[in-house]
Parts: C-alpha cells; sequence; structure tokens
C-alpha cells in the first residue's frame, strides 16, 4: 500500500463530532420568574394573617372574656354568648338584617339581569353612554351614595318631597316612617350594586353560543321563551355567584344605613353590624360585640355553604 493511499485512508476515518462547550467556573443562572409566583403569593399571604386571620384569632379569644377596650380582661366562659342569645335586641336586628337581605337580593337580581339584556341587545342604542351611567354608581363610596339618597329623600329638604309638594300633594314620611326608610335605602342599595352584577351577567349572556338562539328562533321561539329556555340556564353559574356575592354583601351592610338613616327612626332599622358596632364602640362591650360578630360569621358561612350545595345538585341533575 502507498503512503498516498494510506494518508486517504486516515483521512476519512470519523472524527468525533464536539459537542457544546461547557463553561466551567460559573453558577447556572437562576429563572427569575420562578420565584414571582411565590413572592405574589408569600404578600397576599402575609395581608391575610395580619388583616384577617391574626384579628379573627384576637376576636374569637374576646368573646369569652369581658374586655372593655382598655386594661385587663377576665375570661367569663360562654356567658356572653349565653347574653346574646337572651337579648331581644339581637334577635330584632337579625330579624331586619335577613328582611332587609330578602328584599334587596331579588330586586338587584332582576334589575342588574334586566340591565344586562339591555346592554347585549342588538337594538339598543347608546350602549356605551348606559354603560358609564349604570357604573357609575359602583364607584361611589357607600357614605356618599347614602348622603346623596337622603338629600334626595329627606322629610323637610329632600328632592322628592319637593317635587311632591310642588304638585298639590302632601310630604311622605321617608324618614320617621321605619318601613319607608327601609326602602329607601332597598333602591339605594339595589341602585349601587348593580353596576358589578350587570358586567358579571354581560359577560355570561354573550359567552352563549349564537346558534342556541338560531336554531330556536327557526322553531318559533319567541324573546320570551329565547330568554327563559337558553339565556337564564346557560348563565346559571353566573347566577349562583350574583345571589350568593349580593346575599353576604347584603348581610354585612352598614355605611349605607349609617350615612342614610343612622339605623333610625330610632333602632327599628338597626342591622347587624349597626348593633356590632354599638355595643362594642359605643357602649365599651367588646367581648358582648366580639361573640356577636362570630354568630355573624357563623351566619354568613352556612349560607355560603347551602348555597354551594344547592348549587352542586343542580349542577349534577343537569
Amino acid at each position: 500500500m502507498s503512503v498516498t493511499g494510506t494518508t486517504a485512508s486516515r483521512s476519512t476515518e470519523t472524527r468525533p463530532t464536539a459537542g457544546p462547550r461547557i463553561r466551567r467556573g460559573r453558577a447556572p443562572r437562576l429563572n427569575h420568574y420562578r420565584f414571582a409566583p411565590l413572592i405574589l403569593v408569600a404578600v397576599n399571604v402575609v395581608l391575610f394573617a395580619v388583616f384577617f386571620a391574626w384579628p379573627a384569632v384576637i376576636g374569637f379569644i374576646y368573646s369569652f372574656t369581658d374586655y372593655t377596650g382598655v386594661g385587663s380582661f377576665n375570661f367569663v366562659g360562654i356567658a356572653n354568648y349565653e347574653q346574646l342569645f337572651g337579648d331581644s335586641a339581637f334577635y330584632a336586628a337579625l330579624g331586619r338584617t335577613i328582611f332587609f337581605t330578602i328584599l334587596v337580593v331579588p330586586t338587584s337580581f332582576v334589575f342588574s339581569l334586566l340591565v344586562a339584556n339591555l346592554m347585549v341587545s342588538a337594538y339598543s342604542r347608546g350602549k356605551l353612554v348606559a354603560r358609564i351611567i349604570f357604573f357609575v354608581p359602583w364607584l361611589i363610596s357607600p357614605i356618599v351614595s347614602g348622603v346623596i339618597w337622603r338629600w334626595l329623600f329627606g322629610e323637610n329638604f329632600g328632592l322628592v318631597n319637593f317635587l311632591i309638594e310642588s304638585l298639590g300633594g302632601k310630604a311622605v314620611p321617608w324618614q320617621s316612617n321605619a318601613d319607608l326608610s327601609l326602602i329607601v335605602v332597598v333602591i339605594a342599595a339595589t341602585w349601587g350594586g348593580t353596576a358589578f352584577s350587570m358586567l358579571l351577567f354581560i359577560a355570561a349572556i354573550k359567552n352563549v353560543p349564537v346558534s342556541y338562539y338560531e336554531a330556536a328562533a327557526l322553531d318559533g321561539a319567541g324573546p320570551w321563551q329565547l330568554f327563559r329556555n337558553i339565556t337564564l340556564p346557560s348563565i346559571a353559574p353566573t347566577s349562583f355567584i350574583v345571589i350568593l356575592l349580593t346575599t353576604l354583601n347584603a348581610m354585612k351592610e352598614y355605611a349605607l344605613f349609617q350615612s342614610l338613616n343612622n339605623g333610625g327612626p330610632g333602632t327599628s332599622n338597626n342591622l347587624l353590624v349597626q348593633y356590632i358596632y354599638q355595643t362594642g364602640f359605643q357602649q365599651g362591650q367588646i367581648g358582648y360585640a366580639s361573640a356577636a360578630s362570630f354568630v355573624l360569621m357563623i351566619i354568613l358561612m352556612a349560607i355560603a355553604i347551602i348555597q354551594l350545595a344547592v348549587n352542586r345538585r343542580t349542577e349534577r341533575r343537569r
């Protein structure tokens, strides 16, 4: 074999390919996005612990004491709860709270659903302006909202009574009559809570497939049949959320009553939160008010659990 042939055969031999270069002496770079969710979650956990969990624990401890807000306290066992369940004012406030919730929840639900249907209707005009008008009340503080409605329905200076008297009528006792005063608060609460529920309903209605309506229209279904048989069943999950949130918010209402009628006339329109505020901060019975607060929390949890159970059974039947 010649030297040339030997050299050529060696040149044609397979050589191992060079792998990727590994840099030594440097630590691998950390992925910054790996820790971002942990940081965000940690911030929420800290805020939840500081502003909710810890105060709840302190309030639960106070509910078994005679704490007055200053100085030391003594443990009294379940004496606060025994006194609470024997207090007629507590039952009056609880009954008024339930009655207010029964009035507000269906009124707000129907009105917000009606507005949402008008907003998505192809025959409606001026939708952008209407959305702004209906959304503005949700941006107003409940205290400011209460003052506005108090100016409207004041007995001696209100705009509504001024118009009634201008037409030859008699002034209506909006503030001195307990039932009329409660009706004004129901109207104000519905006006202020419509915007948020309306947005939820608008999003839910827009997600209903148009083919459902087209197929039903071909079968001769009218507007009411389309709404009852297609729209309502399709937005059932959103309806459940709206009812749950409206119920919880109504049971905890405080600012609107405080600014509109101060729970009056007298204490006839004191809800449970007003009762807790008066006994805790005005009368200095922090331990007793803490017991009432935990009873309210148990009631709210029971309402949420019952509604969740009913919603799950309804979904299973489908």
